[in-house]
């Protein structure tokens, strides 16, 4: 019974990153200066899987588009969740796809291989029941308690109350086959097929096994969380460009200015031009064809790919979407702030500003701590910027 197959759930668009997930969906938002769903993958790849079937719904074609036929050799095959209707749901999109025991993993948070070796592990040494990977977190009311007795999940709690429970389902998992079946049984909650109810019946009618697992698991639920999640990564090394330094990864075909200062952890990826002057590091991940100009800032931010950094900008605790422009003498300034987050208000978060794909930032420009600007909106030379910027917004000053 070996296990070979990995079904990757990545239909979701992950609402509360707005306004990143205006045009992608969560999984491709980035974690370093690579997406959330490559580290899943490599951690797949890495881990022996063989058949990679990808569950993709919202803005899909970002993801097809970015990840082709195959990951690293290993064959890609697509389901389609056409609307977003739960976990169980798009698990159940790829029936059609294997017949084969299988991993399923969610394909918005960043893994290692660890984690997914112990519980094909587990599986393969077991008679077929489910496995599913534990974590122990100090905050477990925020993903969803746990109880492991003697190897078995025992109880599994949707939303526990704080110090109820220290164990998280970690959102991997082998199943037979079979499971299609199950989750065709299940009922629907608010219309919805959620997987950890599946499980839930599973557990009723027999075992679910738990196994403990460590090493990197970090997940984004709002925007500043990708903030900790690139910090997470360049701790660890996650990086696919080669060191120049210790901490420090620069793409071969980047060009740093002799003048620059790259300051660590900090990871600049292909075709990046930083600039003399400019001062970039610690805790920054520049994202492919990204351009710096001389005597730039930048702290403790995510720029995504095809950007443009003018001169003489100050960019700290920010996330700045794909093809993001600056002009000169912008300043971010680093949080805390207090941050809405559709009706809710939260404070004390680490965040600069959030600006989505394509924004257009004039000269001179100023944020307060803590502003969200949509995609593909204009920011007027000179002016202030608090608050929320819905997308498409013109000449805001």
């Amino acid at each position: 019974m070996n296990v070979r197959t990995a079904v990757v759930l990545a239909a979701g668009e992950g609402t509360r990153l707005r306004p990143l997930t205006e045009n992608r969906p969560k999984p491709m938002l980035s974690a370093g200066n690579r997406p959330i769903l490559e580290h899943v993958l490599d951690a797949l790849v890495e881990a022996g899987i063989e058949q990679l079937v990808v569950v993709v719904g919202y803005r899909r074609t970002r993801v097809q588009e970015h990840f082709g036929p195959d990951y690293r050799g290993v064959p890609i095959e697509y389901a389609i969740q056409e609307k977003q209707l739960g976990s169980g749901h798009a698990l159940l999109q790829a029936r059609d796809a294997t017949t084969d025991p299988m991993v399923v993993v969610n394909g918005d948070r960043v893994i290692e291989s660890g984690p997914v070796e112990k519980v094909i592990e587990r599986f393969e040494a077991s008679d077929g029941s489910p496995v599913m990977a534990v974590l122990e977190r100090d905050d477990a009311y925020k993903y969803g308690g746990v109880r492991l007795d003697d190897g078995e999940i025992t109880t599994l709690v949707e939303k526990p109350a704080p110090g109820e429970f220290r164990l998280i389902n970690a959102g991997i998992y082998a199943f037979e086959a079979s499971v299609f079946d199950a989750i065709e049984g299940t009922h629907r909650n608010a219309g919805e097929l959620v997987l950890t109810d599946t499980i839930g019946k599973l557990m009723d009618g027999g075992r679910v096994n738990g196994v403990k697992t460590d090493g990197i698991w970090v997940d984004a639920t709002y925007p500043w969380d990708l903030l900790e999640v690139t910090s997470e990564v360049l701790a660890n090394g996650r990086v696919s460009e080669p060191a120049r330094a210790d901490g420090v990864w620069v793409a071969d075909s980047a060009t740093v200015h002799e003048d620059a200062t790259l300051r660590a952890p900090v990871a600049v990826g292909t075709d990046c031009v930083i600039g003399p002057g400019s001062v970039i590091g610690p805790e920054v991940a520049v994202g492919k064809n990204t351009t710096v100009g001389a005597n730039v800032t930048v702290q403790g931010s995510v720029i995504d790919p095809d950007s443009r950094l003018d001169p003489g900008s100050t960019v700290i605790d920010a996330v700045l979407g794909q093809g993001v422009h600056l002009k000169a003498d912008v300043t971010i300034p680093g949080g805390p702030a207090d941050v809405r987050v559709n009706r809710d208000v939260f404070e004390n978060q680490r965040l600069g500003a959030v600006l989505a794909d394509r924004v257009h930032v004039g000269g001179g420009v100023d944020f307060d701590p803590g502003a969200l600007v949509g995609s593909e909106a204009r920011i007027g030379t000179g002016s202030h910027v608090d608050g929320h910027v819905p997308a498409g917004a013109e000449g805001v000053r």
